[in-house]
């Protein structure tokens, strides 16, 4: 990997009179010549769109799978992770935005091909690729190629979004995704209008559309920040749609906000907030929920829903005990859903 300038063109995206109409995302940002999209990576040059951050990582780190989080999909893995610069989300309490609101220019990104990735992903002995960090449906391109080549090495890929992209792009960009972590940030819109910049009803569109048309592992975040989305109210009614929309099986994370970004003036998320979460959403008939960003065995551990065995038992994202049998409970033999062994 070296550090190279090189311009890739974008995919979805359509001139109009005087501008070009970048169809990625639900944003839909006209861009001038010259200028950048919300997302600071796609650019108009000479009245073609360009994918900045094709080829261009802001880095690399081996991660434990359960830190994206996924408790369901190759538990006690490691897992590659990368993103790029730039979001087309806004999100005023971002816990990553010295990348997602970075320029590349700002940047010190490097050059990697997708065979790159995929070399260092076998270099490492991993089993699986995530696109992190910031949100990768802005470098759709550079997923697309990895996955695919990763699939035919038998490595897996994982997204790990807000799952905020146009419904015709997402059949492509996902077409060799493995797995998703979604963040489903509040359930309201005024939260998603106020402190994200984008709207709830994309979101829910993409948490279905995963769910019911395509064969990636779902699992589901929420960061909850106090005073913000964390009403006992709020919370009942998202996990009413997820029971009625999504099903009781798709694992749902409740994790600990840390003043940050533009909400610096907010208090860390009490852990007794998560708890009480996580109590609501189980009494409430989600088999698998889990807490996050706060030192909680029992909230990080996966129980069986038939015998309540504890099957994964987690030590923050170090797996420390594994009693399933592949996807099996091996005291009643229930079957466990997820990306298992």
């Amino acid at each position: 990997m070296i550090q190279e300038n090189r311009l890739y063109e974008a995919k979805w995206w359509q001139p109009t009179e005087t501008k070009l109409l970048c169809t990625l995302c639900p944003r839909y940002c006209t861009i001038g010549d010259g200028q950048n999209g919300f997302c600071f990576i796609r650019k108009n040059i000479g009245g073609r769109l360009y994918s900045l951050g094709y080829g261009r990582p802001t880095g690399f780190a081996i991660d434990p799978v359960e830190k994206k989080p996924l408790n369901h999909f190759l538990p006690g893995t490691e897992i590659l992770s990368f993103g790029t610069a730039g979001c087309n989300l806004g999100c005023k309490f971002c816990q990553n935005w010295t990348m997602s609101k970075a320029k590349l220019d700002d940047s010190n990104s490097l050059y990697a091909t997708p065979e790159d990735v995929i070399r260092l992903a076998k270099k490492h002995s991993v089993p699986s690729i995530a696109f992190t960090y910031n949100d990768p449906t802005i470098f759709g391109e550079y997923v697309i190629d990895i996955s695919k080549i990763a699939g035919e090495e038998k490595i897996k890929s994982v997204m790990v979004t807000a799952g905020y992209i146009d419904k015709q792009a997402r059949k492509e960009v996902y077409q060799f995704i493995d797995a998703a972590n979604v963040d489903l940030k509040a359930f309201s819109e005024t939260f998603y209008h106020k402190l994200t910049f984008s709207h709830l009803h994309n979101i829910l569109e993409t948490l279905l559309w995963l769910k019911n048309e395509t064969d990636v592992w779902l699992e589901i975040t929420t960061l909850l920040i106090p005073g913000e989305n964390d009403s006992s109210d709020e919370l009942k009614r998202m996990i009413d749609w997820i029971l009625e929309n999504l099903g009781d099986e798709v694992p749902l994370h409740f994790t600990a906000f840390h003043p940050d970004f533009k909400l610096l003036y907010k208090p860390k998320t009490p852990p007794e907030t998560l708890f009480a979460a996580r109590r609501t959403a189980m009494q409430s008939g989600i088999k698998y929920c889990y807490t996050g960003n706060v030192h909680h065995k029992e909230g990080q551990t996966t129980f069986c829903p038939s015998c309540k065995t504890k099957l994964i038992e987690r030590d923050w994202h170090v797996v420390v005990s594994n009693h399933l049998e592949k996807n099996k409970c091996r005291i009643c033999g229930a079957i466990i859903p997820g990306v298992l062994f």
